[in-house]
């Protein structure tokens, strides 16, 4: 496997980039045709101030779209009132029930409409990978599988680099605990700092493709840490985006930064207020799981998808669009997971 590789995954009703680096899922980009087009990243809108909150230092802009409003954070020197028109662009994605984040462009003209679209995920991963073409087809679906599957995963044991890793989120911060896997060879006071280094890595990582911005809390390996050199390490992982705050490492072994928010998190993509998914994430994987058991069966004349009668028309739609090889049968005996049938 090459150091950098991109996967395209168009499937019906969604769009998924992946991008894996040196063999290890690192971005997962999620686009659904729901999408609300003005809510995107990159979005650009006329949108009008339907409030100004001096309490917020910001306006909530309507956008020509569904509530929740886009919030424009405001400068001292920004002079917007109720009522005036902006031109906007989405510089944060929906979150946690709130609208996306707006930067200001300048004045605008007439009704609230969207002007530009957001770059399509074949247009992003262009941009983050150029010069690296996309794979598609049976190993692009397979990838956007495994990569949502990882997104959702808590953390994990990378014994190869003597690093048992946590990552969660809160609704305060995203906590980080790097501990020492217990691996043979592995020991003493070098390898703390080796250990630490490969960790921050992986949490960067593993931050990146859940889609995560806000404040980090680092719990780093052992004590007496070289902090000069344990915020060079964190650059390294998390990079040099002028957006992102980078502050010392405290007495209690904790370093802590702040990244920009830039998507919708996959957790929020994928699953509702209860933490399962969606009825639309439910139909879009049966689709998905469908389409690669299409490509890599090409022999029989057609495949019948068995899913639970409740996603059975939104799975029915969707799969239409594959073709006369794929067939949709609602089953009662399936309460949640879903199966193929040859013929």
């Amino acid at each position: 496997m090459s150091a950098v590789e991109a996967f395209l995954d168009e499937t019906p009703g969604e769009a998924r980039g992946v991008i894996v680096r040196d063999g290890r899922f690192d971005s997962l980009l999620i686009q659904r045709e729901s999408d609300v087009p003005q809510h995107r990243l990159g979005a650009r809108s006329v949108g009008r101030a339907a409030t100004v909150d001096a309490g917020l230092r910001g306006a909530f802009i309507d956008l020509g779209a569904a509530e929740p409003f886009g919030f424009l954070p405001l400068r001292k020197s920004d002079r917007i009132a109720a009522g005036q028109k902006v031109e906007v662009e989405v510089s944060a994605e929906p979150r946690e029930l709130k609208g996306p984040t707006l930067r200001l462009i300048g004045a605008g003209e007439g009704e609230p409409r969207l002007l530009r679209p957001a770059p399509a995920v074949s247009e992003i991963l262009a941009r983050l990978v150029p010069g690296v073409g996309p794979r598609t087809g049976a190993a692009a679906i397979r990838a956007a599988i495994e990569a949502e599957e990882e997104a959702l995963a808590p953390g994990g044991l990378f014994g190869h680099l003597g690093v048992r890793l946590a990552v969660e989120r809160t609704r305060a911060l995203v906590a980080v605990d790097i501990d020492h896997a217990a691996t043979p060879g592995r020991e003493g006071r070098r390898d703390k700092g080796r250990a630490n280094r490969d960790g921050l890595m992986q949490a960067a990582r593993m931050i990146r493709l859940k889609g995560w911005g806000g404040l980090v809390a680092i719990d780093l390996v052992g004590s007496g840490h070289d902090g000069a050199a344990m915020l060079a390490a964190a650059r390294e992982a998390f990079g040099t985006d002028p957006e992102i705050a980078y502050g010392p490492v405290n007495r209690f072994g904790v370093l802590m930064l702040s990244l920009p928010w830039r998507t919708t998190p996959v957790e929020e993509r994928l699953n509702g207020p209860d933490g399962r998914p969606t009825l639309e994430t439910r139909a879009l994987d049966a689709v998905r799981r469908l389409r690669l058991a299409l490509a890599e069966n090409t022999t029989a004349p057609w495949l019948t998808l068995r899913c639970p009668p409740a996603v059975a028309p939104a799975v029915e739609a969707l799969a239409a669009r594959l073709g006369p090889r794929a067939r949709v049968k609602a089953d009662q005996a399936l309460s949640g997971g879903m199966e193929i049938d040859e013929g």
